[in-house]
């Protein structure tokens, strides 16, 4: 439908003949106009071009993905211009699949909602261009999506959940912990200070050498770090969970990335092997900073439930947090916050792992949230541009680290 122009490097507006076979290679139901709204949600933030059609009801009818998580394994990591690449070449297929299986029409949408913020700019820029002439050819309402706030509100698509409840992000970009008083209306009590756990663990899984590894050489970073580390130990080691004195919310990752790669070096010389082989130890790390990384988590999240509940912004008993994210899917780092949810009085409630990660279906549902609420719909998308750095609601994180509250101790043994 929409034909990439690759020597401009952007996407071309086709002609009104491929326009008409492309609407016409759907099937028009009439009846379904105005019975239930219906989004198709495009996902392009980082390295996965997803698309979804989700209706009214939380049903999803087509949904479709192109994962890039082999390439970027080879590479060591993701390279903004090969995912850019990747995206361009398969974000067509992947829209027009998602409609095929939904069995709706491009007419029957009520709406199409895109990530338009924050990720990587050359991704987000992909989606945006598509979808921007995708509204123009279809006449349709745009509704740009903040990629945090359809992680938050995902559990609503799964679970009966009502506002306010306490969300905690934690993925390969991302870390905060927020106050989800509604659709669009967030205060952010927490966030991390460098870099995101996922990106942590992927890299001390790269400097661990774990793709060489025979159980780990198709796993990523993190994923690979969860499965060792059940072979493995804690190691009586210098590893305290980072920022002990600071009474907020907020988050530190490079403290501990740099301390296991000097353990990595130490450990090196004692077993006599070059950099780049792998470590009798391995397990042993694994276990150690997948380890230190949830009882860090867990303190920042015990503290940010006390806040809430002191100030009354959540309820003192059944209050429900809810943990989403692609670092929400490593099942240790879940079992310690369930620690922290049965001191506290909480429910713990997290999306099926295949919507924690990035995916069009949270779009989609994020578009029929906004519908509803009357949020972000756009019909004039003059303007409009991608924010690859975007805050996620009002920020009281200083409120919080003022507020000083001790966290008492919990042992996390799992």
């Amino acid at each position: 439908m929409l034909m990439l122009n690759k020597t401009a490097g952007v996407f071309s507006k086709p002609s009104k003949k491929k326009i008409y076979e492309f609407l016409r290679s759907f099937t028009f139901h009439p009846e379904k106009l105005f019975l239930h709204k219906l989004v198709l949600g495009i996902e392009t933030s980082c390295d996965d071009t997803a698309a979804a059609v989700v209706d009214e009801t939380g049903n999803v009818l087509g949904e479709a993905i192109h994962s890039q998580t082999e390439v970027h394994l080879k590479t060591g990591g993701i390279i903004p211009p090969v995912a850019q690449r990747l995206h361009r070449e398969n974000i067509q297929r992947i829209v027009q699949e998602a409609l095929a299986t939904s069995r709706v029409s491009p007419s029957e949408l009520s709406a199409i909602a895109t990530t338009v913020k924050p990720g990587l700019a050359l991704s987000l820029g992909v989606g945006l261009s598509f979808s921007l002439q995708l509204v123009d050819q279809l006449k349709k309402p745009f509704i740009p999506i903040h990629h945090m706030e359809a992680h938050a509100l995902t559990i609503r698509l799964t679970n009966k959940v009502e506002f306010p409840f306490l969300v905690l992000l934690i993925s390969g970009g991302h870390c905060l912990l927020a106050l989800v008083q509604g659709v669009s209306d967030f205060l952010l009590l927490g966030k991390s200070l460098d870099i995101a756990p996922g990106d942590m663990l992927d890299k001390v899984a790269r400097r661990l050498s774990l793709i060489k590894h025979p159980e780990c050489s198709t796993m990523s970073g993190g994923k690979a770090i969860e499965h060792l580390a059940k072979q493995g130990n804690t190691l009586p080691l210098d590893f305290k969970a980072p920022m002990q004195r600071a009474k907020n919310c907020d988050f530190s990752f490079s403290g501990l990335q740099n301390i296991v790669g000097s353990i990595i070096m130490q450990k090196e010389k004692e077993e006599g092997i070059e950099k780049g082989q792998i470590l009798a130890s391995a397990a042993d790390i694994a276990a150690t900073i997948q380890h230190t990384t949830a009882c860090h988590i867990v303190k920042r999240t015990h503290r940010a439930i006390l806040f809430c509940k002191q100030k009354a912004l959540l309820p003192q008993t059944d209050a429900v947090l809810v943990v989403s994210g692609g670092v929400a899917s490593n099942l240790y780092i879940r079992k310690a916050l369930e620690i922290v949810t049965n001191a506290t009085q909480c429910t713990l409630l997290c999306p099926p792992p295949r919507l924690c990660t990035d995916n069009g279906i949270m779009v989609a549902w994020n578009g029929i949230e906004r519908l509803r609420a009357g949020l972000g719909i756009l019909y004039d998308t003059e303007g409009i541009r991608y924010e690859p750095k975007c805050p996620l609601g009002i920020d009281i994180s200083k409120e919080v680290g003022e507020a000083a509250i001790k966290v008492p101790h919990l042992k996390i043994m799992i």
